[in-house]
């Protein structure tokens, strides 16, 4: 029995910031007609983005963008087999045409991707990540968890860095994980409390909370709030840090600007802050240390920390294959960030989170900062073996995510476990 594709729709929907964005539903059917699967799916979008990233809608916007989904993409997608996920992925940036998918968008292209995956997966009767990685996966990822923010997540007043973060690295379970990020947030919370009598609970775009407080100080807070929990679950959990370094980086200047702090950091300069940060705090990750364009820097960072910290590239990777490759290349990070909608497919995703694992770097499985209810990352870190997940902590659009993978983890019973966290 062939299973063809029979419509493929799109609507604007909310984002979790109140913008627009995509969905896309996708039917499957047999040559008769009748109707034997469908998927949806909805596309997020960045608050600091890269560069490189491709474009995320075209020009018109999210109105545009189902415009060409009507007119262009569906009629060429009917038809085609569900099960041809790299061949559909193909057509996409055929029809598009350009490298950056400026015509079509990559937000456009990437839920009509995802919900081709989710339509061929409900036709076989699977969960979407064994569609992906096969019936014998059973790992789990364990989450990174964004506790205070910062940065352009969060207001005025906030500190410079984007994100603090919470991983608990010593769970023996997903659930146990995702609770503890949670207990680490509220304690967080009162510990900023105690701190600034002032604080009135402000969430950042993430949920993190957001309060009047300069880096060091978040900081501090954050690890004292991991020690606590840790001490209270018997289990390690360690803080780690988005820096987002290209929102800070002035090139006219060649300095990063910490306007929070009031200071300047020359590329010297912020390497040592960085690194200093890294031993005296003992960060088990840190994501984007230097702006996207600084391979050189970021390896220079990475050699010099060796093993004892991720040093995660988003900005500097944003999902592409050949940006990883210029970073194996020089020695540049030992983690990538995956955020599917940063390159458009699956099928392009896929491609980084296997050239990254060939060469011994860690696949991060990530959200954006504007997300939505649709769980596909949960079912994607899963199927693509990805021992990290980003996806926040609280807040419904992030509560999405990780009781998927808690119910993925109950599914698969006594044959779920943790990731395996190494790299070179």
């Amino acid at each position: 029995m062939q299973a063809l594709i029979g419509s493929v729709c799109a609507r604007k929907i909310l984002d979790s910031r109140g913008n627009p964005t995509i969905e896309v539903d996708v039917t499957v059917q047999e040559e008769a007609g009748m109707v034997i699967g469908s998927g949806k799916a909805a596309a997020p979008s960045g608050a600091s983005k890269g560069k490189y990233e491709v474009i995320a809608f075209p020009t018109g916007g999210v109105g545009a963008a189902i415009e060409k989904v009507e007119r262009i993409i569906a009629p060429k997608l009917v038809g085609m087999d569900c099960g041809a996920q790299e061949q559909i992925d193909g057509l996409l940036r055929e029809l598009d045409g350009t490298p950056n998918l400026r015509r079509l968008g990559g937000n456009t292209t990437v839920a009509i991707s995802m919900a081709v995956a989710k339509a061929a997966a409900s036709v076989m009767n699977l969960p979407l990540y064994k569609y992906l990685g096969g019936e014998l996966v059973d790992k789990l990822p364990y989450p990174l968890g964004n506790v205070l923010g910062g940065g352009a997540h969060a207001g005025r007043g906030a500190p410079d860095i984007q994100e603090f973060l919470a991983v608990p690295i010593g769970a023996k379970s997903f659930a146990d994980a995702a609770f503890a990020n949670a207990q680490v947030h509220r304690e967080v919370g009162s510990l900023i409390e105690a701190k600034d009598r002032s604080f009135t609970g402000g969430k950042g775009d993430e949920g993190a909370w957001a309060p009047n407080l300069d880096n060091l100080d978040a900081l501090n807070v954050v690890v004292h709030a991991c020690k606590r929990v840790s001490n209270k679950l018997g289990f390690k959990i360690s803080p780690g840090l988005d820096i987002a370094a290209s929102s800070l980086y002035n090139q006219k200047k060649r300095k990063y600007v910490y306007k929070r702090e009031g200071k300047l950091r020359s590329t010297g300069e912020q390497i040592d802050f960085v690194i200093d940060l890294i031993k005296t705090y003992k960060l088990l990750y840190v994501e984007d240390p230097l702006h996207e364009d600084d391979f050189k820097s970021f390896a220079l960072i990475t050699r010099k920390i060796g093993k004892k910290c991720l040093i995660c590239g988003d900005d500097l990777f944003v999902t592409n294959i050949n940006r990883i490759q210029r970073g194996v290349k020089s020695r540049a990070a030992n983690a990538v960030l995956i955020k599917p909608n940063q390159i458009g497919t699956l099928t392009d995703a896929l491609k980084a989170v296997e050239l990254a694992r060939e060469h011994g770097y860690v696949p991060v499985m990530s959200h954006r900062s504007g997300e939505t209810s649709d769980w596909t990352i949960a079912h994607l870190a899963v199927g693509f073996g990805c021992p990290l997940i980003k996806t926040g902590v609280v807040g419904g659009e992030r509560i999405a995510k990780l009781n998927e993978l808690i119910r993925i983890e109950q599914e698969l019973g006594e044959t779920a476990r943790m990731g395996e966290l190494s790299w070179k």
